[in-house]
């Protein structure tokens, strides 16, 4: 449940008052009660309890042995399954054209069922954390069940290490604080150059606390912050209007961003991406060498290889990769893994949302194709093991194996020396989207940032590059691999079959020695 505001004449009127009483009182005088009423009851909840457990089995009243015997007998001829618990907080602000947009926050909770027999999953969810709804719920997921399990369930592994703190990242500042920072960043914006002629900032941040029961007492939960700081900047020289972008984030504190260097350090490269743009010139199309930046262009990666390295496309025998395990798919200098233990880093996880602790797992190893990322389901079926990617959006849906943090390692070439190796090429350095045929692997990328290479040297930026190929085509292509690997910083989301979650993605500089380039220049 969420309520949008524009709170234009609040900041101006009423946001001096910094106390949970004022704000209170504002709303109630002017007929927002609910919302404020979410945000002071969700202040109280926060104080109340130090872990998942006491959130769930003593602030939202459940009676855990009562809620262990429900999990037990709907789940006694399961092959496997959980009750998954979540509890999540989130909130949003945007200032744009020079006013706050919009400012949003809630509260949504709730918990799915799951029973699986062979490769059948029977799901029941509801917002309702009640005794009697789970109970409800374990009769439907039963309804798969007509014999009894013979498979032997196995735990996950239990685990003590964590991978982010606790800190509720909504606490930290008020809203008056929040929308002081977006204010503060569009005024230096625009007080840097005086072709920018809109600002848009955001900052969004959650609070996400799961718990995970499965048959037989096993219980793990986890806490997890999230936060992200975006900003746009268009600027316009009389003759043409462009625009850059730039934005960080993490499982961590608002702390990070309310440092005047760090703000102002990505509003800086937000307009440096806008006059880039702006002095562009039209991509010139045809196969050439490319080089991929470090960092965000690790997107590619993600995208045309990380998928089909998934357990299930690979398992349905849909992946372009299916049936290659162990064999080269790659040039000798690529190693990729899927780590989702780096601290603090959007795409990590303590456990995954099957209560499995999240690893490190190399997917590609000197050109072998030597792994799939698991959840418990696929793995079951594949004969292996789960590798902690058991991911999904929310208690409404089913997990399914999903990315972490993917990136490829790094080799020992100097990114000087990767640039000198091209005569003629492309350089890349940032993206804004894409698309990718799983079963194909083709894939279809578009550079928001991209430099013509001449001689070895970068030249002149260009606008409207588009990289087609196949992803199985562009690993045995990429014949230098830089020393430079370097992650994201914070900003991607992943979609697949209708769920998004937060990732990481990486890469060193690299050269691909041909890609189609799709452009409208000669």
């Amino acid at each position: 449940m969420q309520k949008n505001l524009d709170f234009q004449k609040v900041l101006k009127e009423n946001l001096h008052c910094s106390t949970f009483k004022h704000w209170k009182f504002f709303f109630k005088k002017n007929n927002y009660i609910y919302f404020i009423s979410v945000i002071v009851k969700n202040l109280t909840i926060m104080k109340n309890f130090n872990n998942s457990y006491d959130l769930f089995f003593k602030n939202e009243g459940l009676d855990f042995n009562k809620t262990e015997k429900i999990v037990n007998e709907a789940l006694r001829k399961a092959d496997d399954g959980e009750l998954f618990l979540e509890f999540r907080q989130s909130e949003n602000f945007i200032f744009d054209d020079k006013k706050i947009k919009n400012a949003s926050s809630s509260i949504d909770k709730g918990f799915g069922l799951r029973s699986i027999k062979d490769e059948t999953s029977a799901y029941s969810h509801s917002s309702d954390i009640t005794e009697k709804s789970i109970e409800t719920a374990g009769r439907t997921v039963k309804s798969i069940l007509s014999t009894s399990s013979k498979s032997k369930i196995v735990d996950p592994i239990r685990s003590n290490k964590k991978h982010y703190s606790e800190i509720n990242p909504l606490d930290e500042f008020t809203p008056e604080q929040k929308t002081k920072l977006l204010k503060s960043i569009d005024a230096y914006a625009r007080k840097l150059d005086k072709r920018v002629k809109q600002v848009s900032a955001s900052l969004n941040g959650e609070w996400q606390a799961i718990h995970i029961l499965r048959k037989g007492g096993y219980h793990s939960g986890d806490i997890r912050p999230l936060v992200r700081l975006n900003i746009s900047v268009t600027v316009d020289n009389g003759k043409r209007m462009e625009t850059g972008s730039s934005g960080i984030g993490g499982r961590k504190s608002y702390i990070e961003f309310f440092n005047p260097q760090i703000w102002q350090m990505q509003t800086k490269e937000a307009l440096r991406q806008a006059i880039t743009n702006l002095k562009s010139c039209p991509t010139p199309a045809g196969k050439m060498p490319i080089v991929l930046g470090p960092g965000w262009p690790g997107i590619i990666l993600h995208e045309a290889i990380g998928h089909g390295l998934e357990g299930d496309f690979n398992r349905k025998k849909i992946s372009v990769f299916s049936e290659l395990l162990g064999k080269k798919i790659a040039s000798k200098n690529v190693t990729v893994v899927d780590d989702g233990t780096i601290n603090d880093r959007r795409g990590s996880l303590t456990i995954d949302d099957e209560g499995t602790p999240s690893q490190c797992t190399t997917l590609i190893e000197n050109g072998i194709m030597v792994g799939h990322m698991q959840d418990r389901l696929n793995a079951s079926l594949m004969k292996t093991k789960s590798t902690g990617n058991g991911r999904r959006q929310s208690f409404e849906f089913l997990p399914m194996p999903r990315m972490t943090n993917t990136y490829m390692l790094s080799s020992n070439v100097p990114q000087e020396d990767i640039f000198k190796s091209v005569k003629k090429g492309l350089y890349a350095v940032n993206f804004s989207g894409g698309s990718v045929d799983i079963t194909s692997g083709q894939f279809e990328f578009s550079a928001s940032e991209a430099y013509i290479i001449q001689n070895g040297k970068i030249g002149r930026s260009v606008k409207g590059a588009t990289l087609i190929g196949k992803g199985e085509e562009v690993l045995k292509k990429i014949s230098l691999v830089g020393n430079n690997m370097s992650l994201d910083s914070g900003i991607g989301t992943c979609g697949k079959e209708g769920q998004g979650v937060p990732v990481g993605v990486g890469q060193p500089t690299i050269l691909v020695d041909e890609i189609l380039v799709g452009g409208t220049g000669l």
